[in-house]
């Protein structure tokens, strides 16, 4: 159990840092603003500062994976080489999932609600997908592509987390994802993507 200690201004961080560790270690399901406090080592009462109840905290740390998430997706874009955007936002996207699964799912759960924080947070990572989709095709039938890429990415992220798609033994997940991404932007064109079902 982690001590996190705070002082005036930082306890906001305190009980986000404690919760995504319970989200990791125990799932969404057992979260509460009681554990929350005993994780963090503050008083029952303390999370009620700055969350009015559990839906409250739920939708905090929903906002930070999507937050973290396009920045991941952010650098990622920017340290690719040209051409290869698309491939590094959608790995990018695989990779923190895979680091952080049960906030993944947490996240996934939230999006497409009337929160306007997370909605917005949510456009902000589907800007991403448009500024690597842009890039790598100049504009060329952005507006699909984006539907698809976006399509591609949670769909990919969702069965690798959920482990109904494995990488092959010789594959890293970059490279499953590479060829993945690379079979569907060519309809096939690319070499056939060794895959293992859920058994």
């Amino acid at each position: 159990m982690s001590r996190v200690g705070y002082h005036h201004g930082d306890l906001r961080a305190s009980l986000l840092a404690s919760a995504l560790e319970l989200v990791e270690t125990a799932g969404p399901e057992q979260l509460s603003l009681r554990a929350v406090a005993r994780e963090a080592g503050v008083s029952p009462n303390a999370p009620y500062n700055h969350y009015a109840d559990k839906a409250a905290l739920l939708a905090a740390l929903a906002l930070h994976g999507l937050e973290q998430v396009r920045e991941s997706m952010v650098a990622a874009a920017a340290a690719a080489d040209p051409g290869d955007e698309i491939f590094a936002i959608t790995a990018a996207a695989v990779r923190h999932a895979l680091a952080r699964p049960g906030l993944y799912r947490l996240t996934v759960a939230h999006m497409c609600g009337d929160d306007p924080r997370i909605r917005a947070a949510e456009d902000a990572v589907r800007a991403v997908v448009a500024g690597g989709v842009a890039a790598t095709t100049g504009g060329s039938g952005a507006d699909a592509l984006c539907a698809g890429v976006w399509a591609l990415a949670q769909g990919l992220t969702l069965l690798l987390v959920d482990g109904a798609l494995k990488p092959a033994p010789h594959q890293t997940v970059d490279d499953f994802v590479r060829a993945t991404v690379q079979a569907t932007l060519t309809a096939g064109a690319a070499a056939p993507v060794a895959v293992e079902g859920r058994r």
